[in-house]
């Protein structure tokens, strides 16, 4: 690589300047006390019943106050009277096997040991009807065994296709649920016909099982829950359409449409379906979603950790560093775009010696001829929106109507004797 290094060497990069970009903070102060007033409302405590089993679905995402919210229904359920276990939810994630989806769970702290409940963790699966196509609707085989099921997830715009519902309830049932089967056929049209594929499954499984209810979280653009809404079975298609779009008035964003370089320090399944969000970043691995920013060329410094080496969403990089690379578990990785039928979010970028290098490749490759004007945006990830950086040009690009604040004064970009970004 010494003959690339030494090219990329000689370029410059723009000052930058730390930005607090300011978004809607509504949000709930006690997220445990809000659940446990609206599970004790009329609507639902009566449906738990005394010595009956109930699932709980635990989903592959970082949702925020997840062990909370996840241990107030199981003591609700236990409250009651019930046997309350948790069944992973997340279609082929952790490997499409059990006990990639249990560590999965583990590392986002729902265990058995913080829940006080049983994680029954099986790839088998039941089918339970047909859609009006004629595909196959699968649900796991505890879940279907329980006497009640809990639907728990976020609710928020999807990263691969548009529809009435996306992230949600009905994408719980419909993919998670399903687990590798489930997702496989879910997929199956591929994502152009992904939001009327996850109605159609999600309408057989309402009429076929005995949902108690779903909870459903909207969260604000710092990662904080701002609503919490607790569904009946019967409330769960009439209403989570519009809980999307509150959620999606929400959702943080980066305030420019054009951006000549984003530099990503990490992108990880636990962050987004898509290892960074393609409504923040405005690129997209399929023809069934659009928005966002323009950006010219997108670097990727690292994958997080809790991705259990699912490097879904590097295709949408240009460059990558070798420590992303040497980071990624390709079988989980291709098992993961084979499901979805999209290989062009795991289509491998160009892998450079280090982070330093991933800078200036795209510094030299994005189309601005001097340094200084160019519109560099550095982000943590793509949750993660409220503290980025900028160069003099991007933040002066933001037009005044955004609210946006800049922290300190500018300066240069940095780097370790390893080429390891510093900040």
């Amino acid at each position: 690589m010494d003959k690339i290094n030494n090219i990329l060497e000689e370029i410059k990069l723009p000052e930058i300047i730390k930005v607090k970009q300011i978004f809607d903070k509504t949000s709930i102060n006690n997220v445990e006390e809000e659940i446990r007033k609206l599970l004790n409302e009329e609507n639902f405590k009566n449906k738990i019943k005394k010595g009956k089993t109930v699932a709980i679905t635990g989903g592959s995402r970082g949702i925020s106050h997840y062990k909370i919210i996840m241990k107030t229904i199981v003591n609700f359920v236990k409250d009651k009277g019930g046997i309350p276990f948790i069944v992973p939810a997340m279609g082929s994630h952790g490997g499409g096997d059990a006990k990639g989806q249990k560590h999965i769970l583990e590392k986002l702290g729902i265990t058995e040991e913080n829940m006080g409940c049983e994680i029954k963790s099986s790839m088998e699966v039941v089918e339970i009807g047909r859609t009006i196509k004629g595909l196959p609707v699968y649900i796991d085989k505890n879940a279907f065994d329980a006497h009640g099921l809990i639907l728990v997830n976020r609710i928020k715009a999807h990263t691969s296709f548009r529809g009435e519902y996306e992230s949600g309830l009905v994408k719980m049932l419909a993919i998670g649920l399903g687990k590798r089967k489930g997702a496989d056929i879910t997929h199956s049209l591929r994502f152009e016909k992904m939001a009327e594929n996850i109605l159609e499954s999600a309408k057989v499984s309402l009429s076929k099982l005995n949902i108690l209810f779903g909870v459903g979280t909207v969260e604000n653009a710092y990662n904080d829950v701002a609503h919490i809404n607790i569904l009946n079975k019967d409330e769960i298609l009439t209403k989570e359409p519009l809980l999307l779009e509150k959620s999606k008035e929400l959702m943080g964003k980066l305030y420019l449409d054009n951006i000549d370089v984003l530099i990503v320090k990490e992108i990880g399944k636990n962050i987004s379906g898509t290892g960074m969000d393609t409504n923040i970043i405005g690129r997209y691995h399929t023809k069934a979603a659009s928005g966002g920013p323009n950006i010219t060329k997108i670097g990727v410094l690292n994958l997080n950790s809790s991705s259990n080496g699912n490097a879904n969403g590097m295709g949408l990089a240009d460059f990558i560093s070798e420590k992303f690379y040497n980071n990624i578990e390709f079988e989980s990785t291709y098992l993961n775009a084979i499901t979805s039928t999209e290989p062009n979010s795991i289509k491998l970028p160009m892998v450079l010696e280090n982070d330093k290098y991933v800078f200036k490749a795209c510094a030299k490759t994005c189309g601005v001829l001097n340094f200084k004007d160019i519109k560099l945006v550095i982000i943590e990830n793509t949750k993660n929106l409220n503290e980025i950086y900028m160069s003099r040009e991007a933040y002066e690009s933001i037009s005044e109507d955004k609210m946006v604040e800049a922290k300190g004064s500018y300066f240069e970009i940095k780097f370790d004797d390893n080429g390891n970004f510093i900040i």
